[in-house]
């Protein structure tokens, strides 16, 4: 998705810079709309699983402070293993998005 994301920002980027007539203003801001709503759809579910990952984590720090076993520490060293990347796709998914609203702001 980040490549896909990043090669769409490339396009539009350079659709942008070009002398445009009104129609073109006018499909483009519609193929922009469109893909805009895919990648929000997109950030939506990871922030749900980002979050979903970063209370997991949160619980089993706690219960690790009341019971400390091999298990729970192996668990929390996955969570915090998985949640590094799930952050960084989350940031790079909003970052993505606030630059096609700018786009998009071009074009109006």
């Amino acid at each position: 998705m980040e490549k896909r994301l990043k090669n769409y920002i490339t396009y539009i980027a350079s659709q942008c810079e070009r002398d445009l007539s009104n129609e073109e203003k006018a499909r483009l801001k519609a193929e922009l709309l469109t893909q805009i709503s895919f990648f929000q759809h997109e950030r939506l579910v990871h922030l749900i699983v980002t979050v979903l990952f970063a209370i997991l984590t949160i619980m089993t720090v706690l219960c690790s402070f009341m019971v400390v076993t091999p298990a729970l520490l192996i668990l929390l060293l996955l969570f915090l293993i998985l949640l590094v990347p799930y952050i960084r796709h989350y940031y790079i998914l909003e970052n993505g998005v606030q630059k096609l609203y700018e786009y998009y702001d071009k074009l109006v």
